[in-house]
């Protein structure tokens, strides 16, 4: 059991801080300053301006969040082949 309850919220990322700093925009229109989560580090996970985000936030400080989940794009499916690599012929 945790020590706290953290509070989970969605939010569209909407502009990229120095320090691995965001701020986000969350679905309730408040806006907060998150950074990225450990894991998201480890794993070098990009997180660009636009992209959605699930945030955890800390009961006692409402202003300040911890991003750690990354959500895909609506379109980012594999639905279009890749394109075959071209082979070349040595000589």
């Amino acid at each position: 059991m945790a020590k706290e309850e953290l509070m989970e919220f969605e939010g569209v990322v909407t502009e990229v801080l120095p320090d691995g700093r965001y701020r986000v925009k969350l679905d309730n229109d408040h806006v907060i300053l998150a950074y990225a989560a450990g894991r998201m580090k480890k794993n070098r996970i990009r997180t660009l301006a636009g992209d959605r985000v699930t945030v955890e936030m800390s009961v006692y400080d409402l202003d300040k969040g911890r991003i750690n989940f990354r959500h895909k794009p609506e379109g980012s499916g594999t639905s279009m082949p890749a394109a075959p690599k071209r082979q070349f012929r040595r000589r």
